[in-house]
């Protein structure tokens, strides 16, 4: 019988865990933690922490935002790796592919499952939250070097998230503080934004998907990801995705227009999402898990959600240095990064 994972993604403060992330970590709608910087002090501690982590709660889910550039949580022993704009200006395909792999090899060889990344969002420096962390500003050139970059992370054995749906590139406001309103229409979104989710997600190449915290005030009152029609009519029936949606973070500004911490993770469940992730915020995420007394996770969005689990190709650290791959596009990285 397969084992249930909780509906909520949580964080912790530190380098190790404290007996009140031991005790949350054993709530029942606990299910994922990702981890941030504050996190990592290097690889050897952060193999330790993983190991104790899965001591307490062997199925959870292990995430971070490790997408290059300057949104990269794990540096040292790590290949550092360029941001995507930077990338796709250089990269041919193979090197894309390859860089992807990579990406995934090294946080699958310490024990995460996966990173929140490629990053779908077509921009060219006009949103500051997303900016370079964009392939192209050009939807149908993001899709075309996005695409070899999430085929080396499944060459990895790891499942890939597209963000933030159905785009977040042209609104200038960041969702961390504020709610972004774009005034476009549906077919507007649909014929350019939503491009690269479409492609990737026809080719079956996304195993998840996390909705931007922004408002389209001509398609739906509620922001994209506590809008049913949005995750259900959209993403669901019309793109036809059938993976993982996760919230984004439910402690970011763009979330208030939900209310309180309580109603957001209601509201993100109610619209369809998977997994709600509540982070930076420790009163905030207990509010959540209280919310949540007496809900019985979907067993399909359980199914869903373990096939986020990491399938390493390459057992440990040791093994992956020994990699010809690994050795040849970190050479590469090193010589212009």
């Amino acid at each position: 019988m397969s084992v249930q994972i909780g509906p909520v993604m949580v964080d912790i403060e530190g380098t190790d865990l404290t007996d009140e992330d031991r005790e949350l970590l054993l709530h029942p709608m606990v299910g994922g933690l990702i981890f941030f910087a504050r996190n990592f002090r290097n690889r050897e501690q952060l193999e330790e922490l993983i190991a104790d982590i899965r001591r307490v709660r062997p199925e959870i889910l292990l995430a971070v935002d490790q997408e290059g550039g300057r949104v990269q949580r794990f540096r040292d022993t790590f290949t550092r790796i360029p941001s995507m704009q930077a990338l796709s200006a250089r990269a041919n395909p193979q090197q894309l592919r390859d860089v992807g792999w990579l990406l995934a090899a090294e946080l699958l060889a310490v024990g995460v499952d996966f990173s929140f990344a490629p990053v779908l969002d077509a921009d060219d420096d006009f949103c500051k939250i997303v900016g370079d962390r964009s392939f192209a500003q050009d939807p149908l050139v993001l899709a075309e070097k996005a695409r070899p970059f999430i085929a080396g992370m499944h060459e990895a054995g790891m499942a890939t998230t597209g963000k933030h749906f159905p785009g977040h590139g042209q609104v200038k406001e960041d969702s961390h503080e504020e709610l972004p309103v774009d005034h476009r229409t549906l077919e507007q979104v649909l014929a350019s934004d939503c491009t690269p989710f479409a492609e990737c997600i026809a080719a079956g190449e996304l195993q998840a998907v996390m909705p931007a915290h922004i408002r389209f005030a001509r398609v739906d009152e509620n922001p994209v990801g506590f809008s049913r029609f949005w995750l259900q009519e959209i993403l669901r029936k019309r793109l036809g995705f059938d993976g993982v949606i996760f919230s984004d973070d439910l402690t970011m500004e763009g979330a208030g227009a939900a209310g309180g911490y309580g109603e957001r993770i209601r509201a993100a469940m109610q619209a369809g999402c998977d997994m709600g992730v509540v982070c930076n915020n420790r009163q905030g995420a207990l509010a959540a898990l209280d919310a949540l007394t007496g809900f019985t996770p979907d067993p399909e969005s359980s199914r869903r959600l373990a096939r986020m689990r990491g399938q390493a190709r390459i057992g440990s650290w040791s093994e992956l240095e020994q990699s010809p791959r690994w050795q040849s596009t970190r050479e590469w990285l090193a010589s212009w990064v």
